[in-house]
């Protein structure tokens, strides 16, 4: 039979034959000619040198004609989570075509894939067809993946695999059925101005905006960043990132590296019934395993930092492997090395994360992991010294263990703390002013999940929090001296819930949930049901619905805050019995599958919020404490008394057309419209601070293969952006003219909004594909053009007019990194 060879066997059998024939020759010329055989050995030597770096060269150049890759992972059932056995998995497109299937352990392995972008399609009796798309393959670092398939209802004879059965963005849980989204990491690093910020990249999605170019703080469906939950491998975190203020969700840099990240879930409202404590969204971040089989590393460098990333198995029979990272801040780097660096609050931060991860044969799989950060910002003027300092770091211990292939137990404990501080000092002035809010946390988390049939899945669980804090903030102005917070101690937040997964048919699944939370500090609690519908009721088309009621625990700092009418008075804490903050979602939503490629969703959304703390004064002596609701704050102490006795309401209708990466190409339009009201004490409604009104995003990039052999890829991606203005109060021009100070419209909250956000993002980037390694250059530019667009807008005493303060210009972001 005819044999096979690549270009690279080939070769290797040539270079053995010319070998084998050059020991025969050496053997019959030295019976013929003894005497002349040591020169001619050295000619025949010379001879086979030069031919053999001949081969090596040419084995050199048909490699480089051909860069591949391995693609490996595991295939395990969506609900029940355990592996399936003889799954197919095809590279489409390939030629030869490339696949692999999976074995008793569920894993698979696809060697020599070309590299470049691909997409999998993947088979198995009794299970729905699934298809993994956009696929990047460099050859600096294998693909491993963690594929999840649903059980057919239908146990079907023939298996056909079309690309419309690919679900992008489908979120990982499969209990979430609208307003969610899952996101690659892949993402996180091509969308313009992401900058490897999961939060950024959230920007491009419909219902999201930034109301400040300084911070990653998202505004979801008009409701405050601060109700936002950010989740790390299955439990609640601190707020994971750099420069964070006390009670924000955001800061100005993330500390989670991609070169940590797996694919996430991002949800924007009607959570699934595991999700608490939360009341705008959720980021449920995932880390990925390392690559246990081999060593591999990433390097970056770049404006905002340096890191360093190394990931491999503990040794060659091992299936347990590791994954870290550290940063550094590049511009501290700098400073460090003398080099002068402009500017008289140089942002110092660092952070690092790990990941351990160990399987056993019987007594389930053990991960490791945390993620911290240092961040700190000073400013030392002669008229004022400013230290800032905000700190995090978590740490968690997870198991998973399997009963049978339905059943499985999730349990997670985990550790977090954070401190936030602040002092400043203005000597002019006689003022000064210290926060010093540390926090701490331990979490029990336990999931256990069955799997009773293809139809239906039971998940049950319950987390309990021990909290504790060390909280105060406090100052001096001349001799009068005051309290906002000082208090210690400890409480406890439980959390139970528990979802019924229903499919009644392939088309129809409901699910139905209830949670359960409890904060002991004033023994407030929330009963908030769940459910949910997605009915595929024709061909490429969907109907989706979803009902939940959420709450927040305001952060600690506002139940302990300190207040008094005057200096001869005691303090006291009006907030201690603060009730939960509570939101009805209502949402229905609509998808199309335009073409096998392109997708068409559109949702509405109806929010009710209330139990919303407000000022409790309609007094003319503080007018802006008639107008206060929590619902506009964003970050910071709150130390006056509140009610929960405020309402608010969102709703809105929101636009998704994508175009999946096809043909190396992609784009997406999102569109959102949307209202934002809240009702203080007085009984009258009002825009919210965050109520723009109208979000658009349009963002798209186009990949082309250059080079000699065309292995590299020079990337090329836009975002542009149109959100409607900030708003704020506005101010009596004439009263305060006269006044000489702001005269604020206390009466009108937040009806004044500055010009409309218009801002252009442009990322370039160049990846050389080399045998061992890949290497890419990008370059983002934010806010391409420049433009000037208005932050907000204050009342200026020494012009006598309004002033406006603008957000950032433009800014290039230059950014370096290899794998290999």
């Amino acid at each position: 039979m005819k044999k096979n060879y690549t270009a690279l066997q080939l070769l290797r059998f040539i270079q053995r034959s010319y070998a084998q024939g050059w020991e025969d020759s050496v053997r019959r010329y030295e019976e013929l000619y003894p005497k002349s055989v040591a020169t001619r050995r050295r000619r025949f030597q010379a001879k086979k040198v030069a031919l053999t770096f001949l081969l090596l060269f040419t084995v050199k150049l048909l490699v480089a004609q051909e860069l591949t890759q391995t693609i490996r992972g595991r295939v395990i059932d969506q609900q029940s989570q355990a592996v399936v056995v003889g799954a197919n998995i095809i590279v489409q497109n390939s030629d030869p075509l490339l696949g692999s299937s999976t074995d008793a352990d569920g894993n698979f392995r696809i060697a020599n894939v070309p590299i470049g972008r691909h997409t999998l399609t993947v088979t198995s009796i009794g299970y729905e067809n699934a298809v993994i798309p956009e696929l990047v393959i460099g050859s600096g670092k294998e693909v491993i993946l963690t594929i999840r398939l649903t059980e057919s209802l239908v146990q079907m004879e023939e298996i056909v695999i079309s690309a419309a059965d690919q679900e992008k963005g489908k979120p990982s849980n499969d209990l979430a059925y609208i307003s969610a989204r899952s996101f690659t990491v892949e993402e996180t690093k091509r969308y313009a101005a992401s900058v490897n910020d999961p939060a950024r990249m959230a920007l491009s999605f419909a219902g999201v905006a930034s109301n400040d170019d300084e911070s990653n703080n998202i505004v979801i469906r008009g409701n405050s960043p601060r109700g936002l939950l950010w989740r790390i491998e299955g439990v609640e975190v601190p707020n994971p990132n750099h420069f964070g203020d006390i009670g924000a969700s955001g800061g100005g840099i993330s500390m989670l590296s991609v070169n940590m990240l797996d694919n996430s879930d991002f949800y924007t409202g009607a959570f699934p019934a595991e999700y608490g404590n939360a009341s705008s969204g959720v980021f449920d971040i995932k880390l990925r395993k390392g690559n246990n089989e081999k060593r591999e590393y990433a390097f970056q460098a770049g404006v905002l930092g340096v890191d360093f990333a190394a990931e491999g198995p503990f040794s060659k029979n091992s299936k347990a492997s590791y994954l870290v990272n550290y940063r550094y801040s590049t511009l501290a780097v700098l400073s460090q090395l003398g080099i002068e660096v402009n500017g008289d609050a140089i942002p110092n931060f660092q952070d690092a994360a790990f990941k351990v991860h160990v399987p056993t044969k019987k007594a389930g799989s053990f991960s490791l992991w945390g993620v911290g950060g240092l961040s700190r910002q000073e400013i030392d003027d002669p008229e004022e010294t400013e230290s800032f300092r905000y700190n995090m770091g978590t740490a968690g211990l997870s198991h998973v263990y399997f009963f049978g292939k339905k059943t499985y137990l999730e349990s997670i404990v985990s550790y977090a703390q954070s401190l936030n501080a602040f002092s400043d000092e203005e000597p002019p002035f006689s003022y000064n002013f210290e926060e010093r809010f540390r926090k701490s946390s331990l979490r029990g988390s336990f999931l256990l999940n069955h799997k009773f049939s293809a139809r239906h899945t039971l998940r049950t669980g319950v987390i309990a929090s021990h909290l504790n804090f060390d909280l105060l903030a406090q100052g001096a102005r001349d001799t009068l001296s005051f309290t906002e917070v000082d208090s210690d101690g400890s409480t406890q937040l439980w959390q139970g819930y528990a979802q019924w997964q229903f499919r009644a048919t392939e088309a129809l699944t409901f699910n139905a949930g209830l949670h359960q939370m409890y904060f002991r500090l004033n023994e407030q609690q929330s009963l908030e049901p769940r459910i949910g519908m997605r009915w595929a009721f024709a061909p490429r088309q969907t109907l989706s619905a979803g009902f939940g009621v959420h709450s927040r625990v305001d952060p600690l700092v506002n139940y302990f805050a300190t207040f008094r009418q005057n200096p001869d008075e005691p303090y006291t804490q009006p907030n201690r019995n603060l009730d939960l903050t509570k939101s009805r979602h209502y949402v229905v939503g609509y998808e199309r599958t335009l073409r096998d490629d392109l997708r068409l969703k559109v949702e509405a959304y109806y929010q009710q919020l209330y139990d919303v703390p407000i000022g409790l004064s309609t007094g003319s002596d503080v007018p802006w404490y008639a107008a206060y609701s929590l619902i506009n704050y964003q970050e910071g102490v709150v130390d006056f008394p509140l009610g929960n006795n405020g309402t608010g309401r969102n709703y809105g209708l929101e636009l998704t057309l994508e175009k999946f990466f096809t043909q190396n190409y992609y784009f997406m339009l999102t569109t959102s419209l949307f209202e934002s009201k809240y009702t203080p004490l007085n009984g009258e409604e009002y825009n919210t601070r965050f109520n723009g009104n109208h979000v658009v995003n349009f963002l798209g990039g186009k990949e082309f293969k250059v080079g000699r052999n065309k292995n590299n890829v020079l990337g090329l991606n836009f975002r542009i952006s149109w959100v409607g203005g900030n708003r704020y109060t506005p101010v009596d021009i004439a009263a305060s003219r006269e006044a000489g100070q702001a005269i604020v419209q206390w009466d009108q909250p937040y009806a004044a909004q500055v010009p409309d956000y218009f801002r252009p993002d442009v990322r370039v980037s160049y990846r050389w594909n080399r045998a061992r390694y890949s290497s890419i250059l990008s370059l983002d530019v934010q806010n391409v053009i420049n433009r000037s667009n208005v932050f907000t807008r204050f009342y200026s005493a020494s012009e006598g007019d309004m002033v406006d303060s603008f957000q950032l210009g433009l800014i290039p972001i230059l950014n370096y990194r290899i794998e290999f």
